[in-house]
């Protein structure tokens, strides 16, 4: 199942394992606003509007429930709060499925059907379920599911959350998260973070830090005053970009380091030019199977750019540290990994040596001897309570819609996401040509064109309750009426982000890119005229 995942465009070396599993047999089942290309593929697509995806969750489990497919042994000894959360789900009717969420009753009860029958069931998803508000509600509705059918746990089921960009497992686990240590050890737990603060001979403060969208936040406040930015471009990525722009403006300092001059390192008081970390360095890099793999050094950086971890070690030293990595590139970074190992419990069996002579491994591994996991939460199926530990609870979730609500002054809904051409702001892919790239433009559905008075090609304003674009026009026919797609790779000709809002999720940080309200108007050819002028 991939649910809020285009994973033919945005993962395509995955869906080239997916491709090979459905021709060998398997059912493919989407779950997307959009018609999309992997959706071309799929025994099943369920085209549910934007912002409705607890809603169909709860449809989804009521009728699991109803039916008798409930996997009640495992439910009754892996699981916790199932009596709660039957009661929420039990008003979802089909009927009111279907009134909600746009599916109809009939695709939502067969779909229903097959999670409860089917014995291997993989959930996967992406930005398509997080880039919301209630985010975290998003993902913690599809773990409901998996828990009622007891596809978590067990050799080819589980919950899969399809990383968005290279290493961001790896950064995860490293502890690039404001409350989490590395290894996932919460910052509030004084055993683990004693460890830490023993090992660096510091004091560390328990209280979380900010994510991302709490540091605009609280710029806006005048409480942030500078910023490091690593490997990110905030000024382009970030919702409501006039904002977002604004307040980098605004900073006392702005450090960035990166392999580009991006639109963020523009605005910086100072800029370090960094090497690239796939063939510039040493390191690691870990994969969304948990797997890590040994990154080597085959090239040297350009004059003038140097290593991450050397750059942020001489950052160190100049501030009067001194950290005992060495400085060599292979030594500074397997120093730098045998300290994680020593602080981090499920990386403490991947010794470089085991890494280069297995070809990588899953995490967890607690010592030289463990072969690293193949799946997670196959304690959840021991008989023995003392195995089980801690059962896995269900949450009771309620449907919240978009917060960019649609009035008659912004009709549509638009959704972001990537093209096969290009990734994120194009950063990385502009720079090189593409037989695939069509350029920015507005997608809308064949239907919105005929009564927009739009064909393929025409210009067209796209707007919303914080600002305006121009670009042209695209016909897609897996649009719904209604529905609207841009994406965010050409940040310079056509800066979507000046129109998606900035309400986030208070438990992830994570902005809502995926449901903005806007209008489209096709341009009269004055105002073609005028926009070529200015351009020029």
């Amino acid at each position: 199942m991939l649910w809020g995942s285009n994973a033919r465009e945005t993962h395509p070396i995955f869906f080239h394992h997916v491709l090979q599993g459905i021709h060998n047999g398997a059912k493919l089942v989407t779950v997307d606003p959009r018609r999309t290309s992997s959706a071309a593929w799929a025994d099943a697509w369920l085209g549910l509007d934007v912002g409705t995806d607890i809603a169909l969750s709860n449809t989804l489990a009521r009728e699991i429930i109803h039916a008798g497919l409930v996997d009640q042994e495992f439910v009754r000894r892996g699981t916790s709060g199932f009596e709660e959360y039957a009661r929420s789900v039990e008003p979802w009717t089909l009927e009111r499925g279907e009134l909600v969420t746009g599916v109809p009753r009939a695709a939502i009860r067969d779909f229903a059907h097959a999670l409860g029958s089917t014995d291997r069931v993989q959930i996967c998803w992406t930005l398509g379920i997080t880039e919301h508000h209630n985010a975290v509600d998003n993902v913690l509705a599809l773990i409901n599911l998996g828990l009622l059918t007891g596809h978590v746990g067990r050799y080819a089921c589980g919950l899969n959350p399809l990383r968005g960009q290279n290493n961001v497992q790896g950064g995860g686990d490293m502890g690039a998260i404001p409350n989490k240590l590395a290894g996932f050890q919460d910052l509030g737990d004084a055993v683990a973070r004693g460890r830490f603060e023993q090992r660096w001979s510091c004091t560390i403060a328990p209280e979380r830090g900010y994510f991302l969208t709490e540091m605009f936040d609280a710029m806006e406040h005048g409480t942030f005053r500078a910023a490091y930015v690593i490997g990110e471009n905030p000024a382009s990525s970030e919702a409501d970009a006039q904002r977002a722009e604004r307040l980098l403006q605004g900073l006392d300092f702005l450090l960035v380091q990166d392999l580009f001059f991006t639109r963020t390192a523009q605005l910086a008081h100072v800029v370090l030019p960094a090497a690239a970390a796939w063939c510039e360095s040493e390191g690691t890099v870990t994969n969304s199977e948990r797997r890590v793999q040994r990154v080597r050094k085959a090239l040297e950086p350009p004059a003038g750019a140097r290593d991450d971890m050397w750059i942020v070690q001489e950052l160190a030293r100049r501030l009067g540290y001194e950290w005992p990595f060495g400085s060599a590139p292979r030594e500074m970074a397997e120093n730098a990994w045998d300290e994680l190992r020593a602080l981090s419990p499920m990386h403490a069996g991947m010794s470089y040596a085991r890494l280069d002579s297995e070809g990588g491994l899953r995490w967890p591994c607690k010592d030289e001897h463990d072969p690293g996991a193949t799946f997670l939460h196959g304690r959840l199926w021991e008989r023995d309570p003392a195995l089980r530990g801690r059962p896995a609870p269900f949450s009771v979730l309620q449907h919240e819609p978009p917060v960019d609500a649609l009035d008659a002054d912004f009709p549509l809904r638009l959704t972001t996401g990537r093209r096969l051409s290009d990734y994120n702001t194009g950063v990385q892919s502009g720079g090189f040509n593409s037989p695939l790239r069509v350029g920015e433009c507005v997608e809308l559905s064949p239907e919105d064109a005929t009564a927009l008075d739009l064909r393929e090609g025409d210009l067209a304003r796209v707007s919303s309750r914080r600002g305006a674009v121009t670009a042209p026009v695209r016909i897609d026919d897996g649009l719904r009426p209604g529905l609207a797609f841009m994406t965010f790779h050409f940040p310079d000709e056509v800066n979507v982000n000046r129109l998606t809002i900035d309400a986030w999720d208070p438990k992830s940080g994570t902005a809502e890119f995926k449901a903005t309200a806007v209008r489209v108007e096709k341009l009269v050819r004055a105002d073609v005229v005028g926009l070529a002028e200015a351009r020029a």
